[in-house]
């Protein structure tokens, strides 16, 4: 297979090719020639789109899909096809399936139904049995079998030594950890941030407390053990706090942003819309501008879509009622391009795969060809058309985004947009 990217504008800072417009030949899966006119034989596939950018594939650290247990969700194999048609070739897969992943041969499974795709799955195994938090699952079994890093998804380890022992047994083999930055018993039954607005409406509030406490907690720990962890989805201006005190100390910590947190603020939920009901919830516009100047400057290291495919019975309810989640995948470029200038948001979704142990193969001639296309100046209201998920429940509908991605490549496949 030959596929020829004619006139793209090629981001990769670590290449003399950066901000300059190419053509990239790729070859049986591997970048064969970046030039200017590259000539096409009669077998080569050539892509052309105005304003065609090109960058390193991006990686999704935290997507949700449904299979196996919750098809009518979304399945693998179709995640996957979304995951890759908005420009994402590697995504960590939560552990919130049922059977969940909690052993190495459920992991296998997920491994086995992730294969032939143009984008990578990489599945995170559970970090207790049955996610019950009590017993610490196989994690060397699961991390051999392919499990990526353990956590259990969006369970708080309530048990600080079980916390204290999973960092201790993973750093025999450099696994990593998650854990959810929310206290179970202070979040309580809280559906939204605890303040003005929650109380004008007349929600429960989650107070910025239920992440501070956690993080403090979970960062004294790390700093106990040493070890790998991963803290998902902060969501406080305090909690970017404290993860930037432990990095100064050198603690090996890292965390992720949702992509919700950088966009929306509490006072969105005045509509009472249940596509806007996550967890951890959307905080103040404090948090918000905190969260969007820690992933500036480095402190936050990567953005999660926050995927998470919920079937309308679940979310067309009264907002205390749905259950927590959006989907992401398809909004993600278009939402981060509108806030961020556009080197800035290449750099948040490529730079993720390295704190995994991912490979990710440079944009350079010789390397396998790991690339995502895109048009960075397409403005456009995301509407239900533009959702190609088996479920609907996004909080962007209605949003002026700004880029559109065309497709990828990865694993010798292309995925384009009709």
């Amino acid at each position: 297979m030959k596929i020829l990217l004619k006139n793209a504008t090629l981001l990769n800072p670590s290449s003399p090719h950066h901000s300059s417009l190419k053509d990239i030949l790729i070859v049986n899966g591997t970048i064969g020639e970046i030039g200017e006119g590259i000539k096409p034989d009669r077998d080569t596939k050539i892509i052309a789109h105005e304003n065609l950018h090109v960058s390193n594939g991006w990686t999704d650290c935290g997507v949700s899909f449904g299979e196996p247990g919750y098809e009518e969700r979304e399945t693998i194999g179709h995640g996957l096809e979304v995951a890759a048609k908005s420009g994402f070739t590697k995504i960590l897969l939560n552990a919130n399936t049922d059977p969940l992943p909690d052993s190495s041969s459920n992991i296998g499974h997920l491994i086995k139904m992730g294969q032939g795709h143009t984008t990578s799955l990489f599945p995170i195994g559970t970090l207790s049995v049955g996610s019950k938090g009590k017993q610490m699952a196989s994690l060397f079994d699961m991390h051999t079998q392919g499990a990526i890093a353990f956590g259990d998804h969006k369970k708080s380890i309530d048990r600080s030594n079980l916390l204290k022992i999973a960092l201790q047994y993973c750093q025999s083999f450099g696994g990593t950890v998650f854990s959810y930055p929310q206290h179970r018993e202070i979040a309580g039954n809280g559906v939204m941030h605890e303040g003005a607005t929650s109380a004008g409406i007349g929600l429960k509030g989650i107070p910025e407390m239920a992440e501070s406490i956690q993080v403090a907690r979970d960062l004294e720990i790390l700093k106990y053990t040493g070890g790998k962890l991963h803290i998902p989805n902060l969501s406080t201006q305090r909690g970017v706090d404290l993860v930037r005190d432990a990095k100064k100390i050198g603690l090996n910590v890292s965390c992720s942003v949702g992509l919700p947190h950088l966009f929306f603020d509490d006072s969105h939920m005045e509509g009472y819309n249940p596509n806007l009901k996550i967890f951890p919830p959307i905080r103040s516009k404090t948090d918000q501008k905190a969260l969007q100047a820690g992933l500036l400057e480095g402190t936050i290291d990567m953005v999660s879509s926050m995927h998470e495919p919920m079937n309308i019975e679940h979310k067309q309810l009264e907002f205390e009622h749905a259950e927590p989640g959006s989907i992401g995948l398809e909004s993600c470029f278009g939402i981060l391009n509108k806030l961020f200038p556009l080197d800035h948001v290449i750099n948040f979704l490529t730079r993720g795969a390295g704190r995994f142990g991912i490979d990710a193969p440079n944009l350079e001639v010789g390397a396998a060809a790991d690339i995502t296309f895109f048009d960075p100046h397409q403005n456009f209201q995301f509407s239900a058309a533009d959702i190609k998920s088996t479920s609907k429940n996004s909080a962007f509908l209605g949003q002026e985004l700004q880029g559109k991605v065309i497709g990828s490549f990865n694993n010798g496949k292309l995925t384009i947009n009709d």
